[in-house]
């Protein structure tokens, strides 16, 4: 559960809350590591480090800095999915769920900073508890004299200028840990994630791609996306539309029918995110989606990290998807080294175990008919399969961040398509997105991609 705790805003504060994490977190390590001694075990430091003690106390200490440190536990929290023991999962899962909320103190400087010590006579009505509490901001719910119902999204104070610092300190910390590979280049991610995290603390950018993404999905009757109110939104401050919805998870009591169409409309939107959008929503965080039960819609919220899908990116997934459809498993490979995907090294030594990853894959997801989330023998048997890659730390490889943060909102909605149970005609769905991809571009061989039942 969030707790009301003041965020600490200051350079220094915030650096004594790494060093009290960092502390902590070695402590726990040598006690563990002690515990396992005694009882005659040679314990690796990954045994050590990632232990449920540890990752408590990590996600609590997380959860008080808020942040780029908090948003950085929530992408470990949802990409490392069943790489992760599942108590472990479950702690670090906190992170998804819930941040700390400012006390009211703390709360009434920033709105006051923001819209002068009477910005209550903005508001006919302005509720001082939280809606939700995430990694940057908090939300409000409030309305205006007009009668119009808002939501505030107030952004936590010191968040911004600590973004850099932040993530250098994480990164810091995952390093001396020993759980990444020294040979590994992680930089071109952190310049990325420093970049994206930047954006999305801008609330006045994410205000302008609210508007767009209404505007592209204004026709499609399965999504409802609020309208910002300009007038009153600013750089650490953003007032839009309430729309009331359920948690997306809710949707898990619904009924088969239900949980299909909804799934089947989220994997729509990535779809056309990636060949017909200009943009994508890249952070999948299940929080950010809410339903409708009486009119079976899926409101669509956070768009700060709504980022452009670059051209070769698109074409990287165009030449991953069309090998696939054509179960043409040396193509596919060549697609998955040529966008980043999987290292050249990684796919020069470990050819054999890709080889029958990639055909188990193909002939999966190529079956006619419904594809079943449910069906977790899938995701153990890929887990299985690559667990000689996985080991060998000197081929880890990390895709350009541009494709990285496209494939983690791919994943994500799979990930939220698992919890939900979906079937889907997976196959076919990916496709018709092809089919209309290739229209667009003037591309009419119908060769080109076969047909479900080929």
């Amino acid at each position: 559960m969030s707790r009301s705790r003041a965020v600490p805003s200051g350079r220094l504060a915030r650096l004594a809350g790494f060093g009290q994490l960092a502390g902590g977190v070695v402590g726990g390590a040598l006690a563990e590591g002690v515990r396992r001694l005694a009882q005659g075990q040679r314990p690796s430091l990954a045994d050590v480090l990632l232990t449920p003690a540890n990752a408590l106390r990590t996600a609590d200490q997380l959860a008080r800095l808020r942040g780029a440190a908090m948003k950085l536990g929530q992408m470990l929290s949802l990409d490392a999915g069943d790489l992760l023991p599942p108590e472990l999962a479950s702690i670090l899962s906190r992170l998804r769920e819930a941040g700390d909320t400012m006390p009211p103190s703390q709360l009434n400087r920033v709105l006051a900073a923001e819209w002068g010590r009477d910005w209550r006579g903005h508001f006919a009505r302005f509720d001082p508890r939280p809606l939700a509490a995430a990694s940057i901001g908090q939300v409000h719910r409030a309305s205006l004299h007009d009668g119009r119902e808002v939501a505030v999204k107030v952004q936590y104070p010191g968040v911004a200028a600590s973004i850099d610092a932040d993530i250098d300190n994480v990164a810091t910390l995952l390093r001396l840990s020993g759980l990444l590979p020294d040979a590994l280049d992680i930089a071109p991610l952190l310049t990325e994630a420093k970049l994206q995290l930047h954006e999305e603390a801008d609330y006045r950018r994410e205000a302008e791609q609210m508007r767009r993404y209404g505007e592209r999905l204004a026709a499609d009757g399965r999504f409802v996306v609020p309208a910002p109110v300009t007038e009153l939104s600013g750089r650490h401050v953003l007032v839009m539309d309430y729309i009331a919805g359920a948690p997306i998870e809710t949707l898990a009591q619904a009924s088969q029918t239900q949980r299909n169409a909804a799934m089947a409309a989220l994997f729509d939107l990535v779809l056309q995110e990636i060949f017909d959008f200009d943009a994508m929503q890249t952070d999948p965080n299940f929080a950010n989606y809410r339903w409708q039960a009486e009119t079976g819609r899926i409101v669509l919220l956070d768009f700060g990290a709504a980022r452009a899908v670059l051209p070769e990116t698109r074409a990287a997934y165009r030449r991953m998807f069309t090998a696939g459809l054509a179960g043409d498993r040396d193509r596919l490979i060549e697609a998955l080294v040529e966008g980043g995907f999987v290292g050249s090294a990684m796919s020069r030594k470990h050819r054999p175990a890709l080889a029958e990853m990639v055909d188990f894959m193909i002939g999966h997801l190529n079956r006619p008919g419904l594809f079943d989330f449910a069906d977790r023998s899938f995701v153990g048997h890929m887990r299985n399969l690559g667990e000689g890659i996985a080991r060998d730390r000197a081929t880890w490889h990390v895709p350009p961040a541009p494709t990285l943060f496209v494939q983690r909102k791919v994943s994500g909605t799979a990930l939220l398509a698992v919890r939900l149970k979906a079937q889907l005609p997976l196959r076919d769905m990916v496709g018709a997105a092809m089919a209309d991809d290739r229209a667009g571009a003037g591309e009419t061989d119908p060769q080109a991609l076969p047909s479900s039942q080929g």
